[in-house]
């Protein structure tokens, strides 16, 4: 079978853990957290970088940090992986649940915008952030976004879990923000198995966030707490992984932008198969080559998958939105609507992933495409 995704790791990866090994450093001090998280800022412009134990949590810290709590909202795709909102509920914000735009799936910024102003309109606007998430690597349309963010006076947060390298007019993504969250979870372009970043560029909230993460103890006084902290440390084990892998996000960049061209190839002159965009401000990472099945391609979304998986080849749907899942009908967990979900509900029943992963040869596109080739003949 081939597989969705997997991680790319080697020599270099197996000698850092190795090291930690003979040292005895294996828990959350030593010299590759330093060295993972000052090379990690400063491959994504950020001036400070804050380890933690995954992408959720990053997103945790990043909005606990920021003091955000009960009676704030925070906007939020809708398409979305579920740690978007969670990491929003977690604080006892409410996540308000925004569509998406048609080409790239990211937030739609109108319909952000509308929001804002009908609540501003009623005086009942409780927005204290907003959190664009760049979807499957390739970057949300941050200009407008910023403009939005200004003239409400909101705080931006990036999730940019999937969008390591990835660029909006030259600058790279995670830092535009007042945080820029990502994770490193195995199938991510790099990856520390599991664990996450926040990248900030003020030296107090990286203060903060590095107090709030490590259970907030106090700097005079051992076992003393300044406040509700967490255990969101990451491992030096982890970090020697992530300073090995970032040596290589150059090239798993490149494969991943390879990867997409040879897909292309063959995919798009495929009627009924739309593939994934490269807006011209941006530079997509495509962390998943996504792809949407139309009712002209002549078999739904859930056959495609069927017939892959038959010839041996593995995907994966798209997510489902935030506004169905079930636990946000849980009147205990707040969340909020805003009006109806049409771009994002048609992408989600309508997306797959092909395999994606830095292992992936071109024989096995080939073979991948030829596949859908055929069957959609």
């Amino acid at each position: 079978m081939i597989p969705v995704n997997e991680p790319l790791l080697g020599k270099e990866e197996f000698n850092k853990v190795v090291d930690c090994l003979k040292t005895n450093w294996i828990s959350s001090q030593g010299k590759y957290l330093t060295e993972f998280e000052e090379k990690f800022a400063h491959y994504c412009g950020g001036r400070y970088g804050i380890s933690t134990t995954s992408g959720t949590t990053a997103l945790h810290l990043a909005l606990a940090s920021l003091g955000i709590g009960p009676g704030d909202e925070v906007l939020i795709p809708t398409f979305t992986m579920a740690a978007t909102a969670f990491a929003v509920c977690y604080c006892g914000a409410t996540p308000v649940f925004i569509d998406s735009e048609p080409e790239t799936f990211n937030i739609d910024l109108d319909r952000a915008l509308s929001y804002l102003r009908t609540q501003e309109k009623r005086g009942k606007l409780k927005v204290k952030a907003i959190l664009p998430v760049h979807m499957y690597g390739h970057p949300v349309d941050m200009d407008p976004l910023l403009d939005i963010a200004d003239r409400f006076s909101i705080t931006v947060i990036e999730d940019a879990a999937e969008a390591h390298g990835a660029e909006y007019k030259g600058k790279k993504c995670g830092s535009f923000g007042a945080f820029g969250c990502f994770s490193f979870y195995a199938n991510k372009i790099i990856t520390t198995g599991e664990g996450g970043m926040v990248l900030t560029n003020d030296p107090r909230l990286a203060d903060k966030a590095r107090r709030l993460k490590d259970l907030a103890h106090s700097t005079e006084k051992r076992f003393l707490h300044t406040a509700l902290g967490f255990n969101y440390r990451m491992t030096n084990l982890q970090a020697a992984l992530g300073v090995a892998q970032l040596k290589k996000i150059n090239h798993h960049i490149q494969k991943k932008r390879r990867m997409a061209k040879e897909y292309e190839k063959v995919l798009k002159d495929i009627p009924g198969l739309r593939l994934p965009i490269e807006k011209p401000w941006a530079r997509n990472v495509y962390w998943m080559y996504g792809v949407l099945v139309e009712k002209a391609l002549g078999l739904s979304r859930d056959q495609l998958m069927i017939q892959l998986k038959n010839q041996g080849i593995d995907t994966r749907s798209f997510f489902v939105p935030m506004h169905l899942q079930t636990v946000f009908r849980d009147k205990a967990v707040k969340a909020k609507w805003f009006g109806r979900y049409p771009v994002a509900e048609r992408i989600s029943e309508q997306g797959l992933y092909l395999p994606s992963g830095l292992t992936i040869t071109r024989d096995q596109i080939g073979y991948i495409s030829n596949q859908i080739k055929r069957l959609a003949a």
